[in-house]
This record gives C-alpha cells, sequence and structure tokens, in this order.
C-alpha cells in the first residue's frame, strides 16, 4: 500500500495561536503513529510560525515509525537535521516568507547546489527526496543529484480535480513514469484530501507515500483525528493501481 505521512505542521500553528503546549505536538506525534500511519512530516521554517526547531528535536526523540523533515537547505537547516538524522529530508525550495510550498526545484539550475546537499545527507544515512513540479524534463537532472526519491508537488493537481478537470492528472503520470525510468522512487504531497487521494494513487504507478497535513487535521474536526487517519489507510489500501 501508499504509506502515509502525517504533516503536524498545522497542530504547531493551532498551540502556537494561543502560546503555551496545547496541543501538545510531542503527544500527537505519538497519538497519530499509534493511530496508524507510517510517518510524521514536519516543516520548520525559519521564522518557526509553526513548528520550531526545538520541536524537531522533541519530536525526533518519539519516533516509532519514519521522520521525514521537509524544508530549504540553508545552513541552520542542514545542521538540525544532521543532528537529528531522520529517516528522510525532503529539500523544498520555499522561501523565507513563503505562506506554504508553492513550487518545486528548478534541477536544471539547482543541479549543483542539490548534488551537494544530497551527498552530505546521504553521507549520514539520511533518505532524499526532491520536491519537484509535475514536468517531467526536470527528472533526468533531479537523478543527477544522487537523490533517492521525488516528491511531486500536487497543488495544481488538487485544483484541477477540485474543477473536475480531469487530465489534471497526465502530468503527473508522465513525471512518475520518468522517475521510474531513472530508478527514483516517488512521494506525493500538498492540498491532498479524502475526495482526491484515490484518483492521484490510481493513476500513479509506484506511488511510495503520501505527505498530508492542512486536509487531514480539517477533516479531523468533524471525524476525529484517529478516524480520519483510519479513512485514509483504507482508501491508500484498497486502490487497485492502472
Amino acid at each position: 500500500m501508499v504509506r502515509l505521512s502525517v504533516n503536524l505542521n498545522k497542530i504547531a500553528i493551532l498551540r502556537n495561536a494561543r502560546g503555551g503546549n496545547i496541543p501538545n505536538v510531542v503527544q500527537v506525534a505519538i497519538d497519530v503513529q499509534k493511530f496508524g500511519c507510517h510517518g510524521i512530516t514536519i516543516h520548520p521554517r525559519p521564522d518557526e510560525r509553526h513548528i520550531t526547531y526545538k520541536d524537531v528535536y522533541d519530536i525526533s526523540s518519539v519516533i516509532s515509525t519514519e521522520l521525514n523533515v521537509e524544508g530549504n537547505p540553508t545552513e541552520r537547516f542542514m545542521k538540525l537535521v544532521l543532528d537529528v538524522k531522520p529517516t528522510q529530508v525532503t529539500l523544498v525550495p520555499d522561501s523565507e516568507y513563503a505562506i506554504t510550498s508553492n513550487s518545486g526545484w528548478n534541477t536544471f539550475l539547482y543541479q549543483d547546489f542539490l548534488t551537494d546537499k544530497i551527498k552530505t545527507l546521504k553521507d549520514y544515512g539520511i533518505r532524499t527526496s526532491i520536491f519537484l513540479d509535475p514536468k517531467p524534463e526536470l527528472v533526468s537532472y533531479a537523478s543527477k543529484t544522487g537523490a533517492d526519491r521525488i516528491e511531486l508537488y500536487t497543488g495544481p493537481f488538487s485544483i484541477g480535480y477540485a474543477n473536475k478537470i480531469w487530465n489534471c492528472i497526465d502530468p503527473y503520470v508522465n513525471t512518475a513514469k520518468m522517475v521510474v525510468f531513472h530508478h527514483m522512487s516517488i512521494n506525493a504531497g500538498h492540498d491532498l484530501n479524502l475526495d482526491n487521494i484515490s484518483f492521484l494513487i490510481e493513476k500513479i504507478p509506484n506511488l511510495s507515500e503520501v505527505s498530508i497535513g492542512h486536509a487531514l487535521i480539517i477533516e479531523s474536526i468533524y471525524m476525529g483525528l484517529e478516524n480520519t487517519i483510519q479513512s485514509y489507510l483504507k482508501k491508500l489500501c484498497k486502490v487497485k493501481k492502472i
């Protein structure tokens, strides 16, 4: 089945809105693993407006599944992940003031930069992933960096799907085929939800992992956190890929 990594950034936003430690992101990390998810994703940003750098250290101590840390590989971020040594680091080219990640790497322009960062991460035994737009022509350059995986940026897919533009999936399918050709694995993330997830994994061959945060937390307000995670797991398990 496709593995589910739960992004905890929105939990941290709720905590930070009032100060203090409610909800406790470490306890939520423990709970969502108990509820059946396959991993935890966190994305510390330079201004620490949701997940803080301290959170990364604290959460890493309770991981019994997999920890995926996302971010732009600044000097500070690289020090953090080399200290923590998560299962996976996903490199994302977000700017300091971005509300949320909204584009992938231009792997042609940043091939040397990414190669250097990925070599350092892999020297520490960390699996690496590159956040990538659904552009097949960028995959060959991504493969030359030494990355283990790419994460498809699914923001445009989610918009197309919501508007019933079914061919919005085509660039993702074509990009995924190129990823498989270059012997890398495929992750996906951004604006995935219980409505569109089945369609995505039906169409994308060899999808390894999805990272879901915003929608999952919103859905949990209505359904409860454990029930929401179980609903995702059922969808990820039962879909037959074509």
